[in-house]
Parts: structure tokens; sequence; C-alpha cells
């Protein structure tokens, strides 16, 4: 039905996170259920436009609270933000949400582009902002005047970059995408497959314009070197979670550097389970859990049936990421399966809420 559309990764703007029924777990629920609930966690990377009554509650069963991450859209009419809806449902829930404003590089070429831009931010920092993110449009999507694809390492972003690093804001960078958007979508099994198939405007095999995927995660990086005392989160693993190796390079050249793990579980499953959870031991402290997780229909136009049917699905994804990371169980993400992790409870305490309680200083 399409009102049970929970995930806004199912929206056609939104990169990378598959909806519930696309994963599928073959985990049995942890049986000590109570370092789940003892646990305080904050999903960093999280879409709720509209407010549930179930909220609370289920918040407060998953000892959880959220950001809240704006994205924009442009079109031919102009851009298009979640931000005035996560603003109201932040207010309506004040004790569970924190807000992230968003940056687009739409009009670059006016003279006024960073004085603009700047005061905005400005303005929504004052009302609560805690974070910018930018999005795949730098690289991927974005062009200037000249037609060239606008990247993330632009000079013309400099005084934006300066303006956030003054501020102490750090900035949720979601460039690029995984790198099998720039291979042949032939093998079913690869867990970004349901993806392209169903959003072929971002495969870009098919787009020869498109630049590369190398080009795109060079000047992420040069943008990075370029601002050490701005602090970045890179969505999606930086966009190279079929590789924590390579996750693990930037690492350790980028001190301002933190990733998160948003729609990216499938990708970790994939891999060798030891190599995964010696890659979360080693940067316990620069992972950060985020889901992608929201929902974009107003309450009342859906069903009882339905808000109850959203939140079991919520509930089921939550705890299935919970067994990959905490359990030692069989586990099935994206057509991916594997044993989970079993972290210990001392890093799951950091990936789960401590690193971003200092990432965002809250």
């Amino acid at each position: 039905m399409k009102q049970l559309l929970f995930f806004l990764i199912g929206l056609t703007l939104l990169s990378g996170c598959r909806s519930v029924s696309d994963e599928k777990s073959t985990t049995k629920v942890a049986e000590e259920a109570f370092q789940m609930e003892s646990i305080q966690k904050i999903d960093v990377h999280a879409h709720y436009g509209y407010s549930r009554d179930y909220f609370p509650s289920f918040f407060k069963k998953w000892n959880m609270q959220a950001v809240l991450v704006d994205v924009p859209k442009a079109d031919s009419t102009g851009i298009d933000r979640s931000w005035d809806a996560y603003v109201e449902n932040s207010k309506s829930n004040p004790e569970l949400f924190w807000l992230c404003s968003s940056l687009i590089g739409v009009g670059i070429d006016d003279p006024d582009f960073a004085r603009d831009n700047i005061e905005r931010l400005q303005r929504e920092i004052d009302s609560g902002a805690r974070m910018v993110k930018v999005w795949k449009n730098f690289g991927l999507v974005t062009k200037d005047a000249s037609g060239k694809f606008i990247q993330i390492d632009d000079p013309r972003l400099q005084p934006i970059w300066d303006f956030l690093k003054e501020k102490g804001i750090p900035v949720m960078a979601h460039i690029g995408e995984p790198v099998q958007a720039w291979r042949p979508l032939d093998d079913p099994n690869n867990p970004h497959y349901g993806y392209y198939t169903e959003h072929p405007e971002y495969h870009a095999y098919n787009f020869p314009e498109i630049p590369s995927y190398e080009t795109i995660i060079a000047a992420r990086d040069r943008w990075i070197a370029k601002n050490p005392d701005l602090k970045i989160l890179c969505a999606h693993f930086g966009s190279m979670s079929h590789n924590v190796a390579m996750i693990a390079e930037r690492l350790d050249k980028f001190p301002n550097m933190y990733v998160e793990s948003a729609a990216r579980f499938g990708d970790l499953v994939g891999q060798d389970s030891e190599k995964v959870k010696s890659f979360f031991k080693k940067y316990q402290d620069r992972i950060v859990f985020g889901t992608d997780f929201g929902n974009n229909t107003p309450q009342k136009e859906l069903s009882a049936t339905a808000i109850e049917q959203e939140k079991a699905e919520l509930d089921t994804s939550y705890q299935m990421l919970w067994n990959y990371l905490s359990t030692a169980d069989s586990v099935k993400i994206r057509g991916q399966q594997n044993v989970g992790l079993k972290l210990s409870e001392s890093v799951l305490k950091k990936v789960y809420y401590q690193n971003a309680v200092d990432f965002l200083e809250l």
C-alpha cells in the first residue's frame, strides 16, 4: 500500500537505504534484551518528517534519540527541503530529536551564493541545527553555469566551510554513491541492486557524463584535507562501505573524519565478519550509528492498522541492526547473509551513543 512507504529512501532523490521489506532478517531476538534497553542510542541519520503518537513510547523502549537530517531537492521550480517539517516534528518531540540543516550547490555562480547561504545557515543554527548536511548532488547532479559538475572541494564553497568552523558546526557529508553505481547492474545479489533497479536515474553506469567514482571520492578527500579544523561525518561509511580497509585508510589519514552507518549494513554483512569486527574495534571512537529510517506521510492520512504496521516494521528494522552489531547470530540484510559482529558492550556504547554526543557536542 502506497501509504505504507515508510523509509524515505523510496523517494526519488534520497539514496542508499532500502525499505524494511527489502531487509529480511533471519536472526532471533537477542537473548539479553536488557542490554539493548540499557545502552543509550542516537540515530544520527534519520528522516522522520512527521510526528507519531507512538514515538515517545517507541523511543523510550529503544532508549534512543535521533537527528533529523534535512533533504534538499532541486527542480525547475527551485529547491524543495524537508527542513520546515523537521523543525515542526522537533518542536513536537523536543526530548527525542535534534536538527541537521543542509547545503546544496544550486546557484553557486551567483556572487552572493556564499553570503546568502551563510545567512540562511545562521538562522537555522539559531533555530536548533547542530550539523549541516551536504548531499550527493555535489559531484553527481548539480552543475554550474559552465556545465561542469560541482565537486565538494569547489573553492566557491570555502567561505561556508570557514563560517561553519568558526561556529563549531560539523558537516555530514553524503558525497558519492556506492561503487556499484558505476558498474553494470547484472548481479541480483548486489546489495544495491534493488535501489538502482527502482531508481535508474542514479545508476551512473548508464550516464557516462557523470564523473567517475574515483573523481568524486578524490574531490571529497581533497576537501577534508583542506579543512582539518572542520569536523566531518561521512554518511553511509563515506560511500566506501564495500571495503572497510578503504574506510580505514581515510580514517588514518584524516583525524577530523568520522563515519556513520546509515543504509550500508548490507555492505558490511557481505564482508568477512571478523574483518568488520576488527574495523569496529580499531575505530570504535570514530564510527557513529545511523539508519536513514524515517517517514513521509502525515499520521492523519494513515489508518490505525497502517500506523501499527509501520511501528512494527520500524521495530523489526532496529532490532535487526541491533542483532547484527551485538550478537553472533545469523543475519540476512539486502540479500547478504553472515553472522553478527557481537561487539563488546563498551564498543556498542560508543557507536550507539557516546561518539554522536562527542561529535555534536550535545
